[in-house]
């Protein structure tokens, strides 16, 4: 099965969160929404663990960062190292530079305020589950002032990107597919798809997400 949502299907959801009231109020947001369903609950990083044992179907979990005990991003780090298909949305009230650096640390596909409408969160999920990220435009913001922050880093301390390694990178940070990468650019997806394999061998990146942190801490994005 692939490790992404299919467009069209019912996407699974765990949510996660020690307060009961957010958590129904979060279920009842997403109810009218048929292609999204919430096959479980949790209030706490542990409960989170266990009922992803015992629902090994769940493809997004929506986690509140604040938790006592383990927190959100302790519970963030040990899906990525147990259950590395599930992908991770990260919900809080807060978006200052340390807590969105520590959740795309984490393997955090995505970072949603929840002063979020029920579009912009249901939006959010459908994202992240097609194995694209989404942030929030505060949290966006925030990310852009990290890559100004970190733009005294040595350039030669860089692996060799190419100008059109870096029109691609640039490109796939902003969630274009590789049919808009090659029309944007009239050069085939094949071609695309090469310089997409380059840059995560000469980044040492996984995923779509660790370019983005590389091309943040690097100050590609410009």
């Amino acid at each position: 099965m692939s490790a992404f949502a299919v467009p069209g299907t019912v996407i699974n959801l765990l949510l996660v969160d020690d307060h009961p009231m957010i958590v129904e109020g979060i279920r009842q947001m997403l109810l009218p929404e048929p292609d999204l369903q919430v096959v479980a609950q949790a209030n706490g990083g542990e409960q989170a663990l266990e009922l992803l044992e015992t629902h090994p179907h769940v493809q997004v979990v929506l986690l509140d960062l604040s938790m006592p005990g383990m927190s959100g991003i302790e519970l963030a780090r040990a899906i990525r190292a147990n259950w590395p298909d599930v992908r991770v949305l990260a919900l809080s009230m807060f978006h200052d530079h340390a807590t969105v650096a520590e959740v795309l640390e984490a393997g955090g596909a995505g970072y949603v305020l929840k002063t979020a409408t029920c579009i912009e969160l249901s939006t959010a999920i459908r994202q992240v589950a097609a194995g694209r990220t989404y942030f929030s435009q505060d949290v966006a913001d925030t990310l852009l002032e990290s890559q100004q922050i970190a733009g005294d880093l040595k350039a030669a301390r860089l692996p060799a990107i190419t100008r059109r390694e870096r029109e691609i990178l640039q490109l796939v940070a902003r969630e274009h597919s590789n049919l808009e990468i090659a029309e944007a650019l009239f050069i085939s997806e094949r071609t695309v798809e090469t310089h997409r394999r380059n840059l995560l061998a000469k980044t040492n990146s996984k995923s779509v997400v660790g370019l983005i942190q590389y091309a943040i801490r690097h100050n590609l994005l410009a």
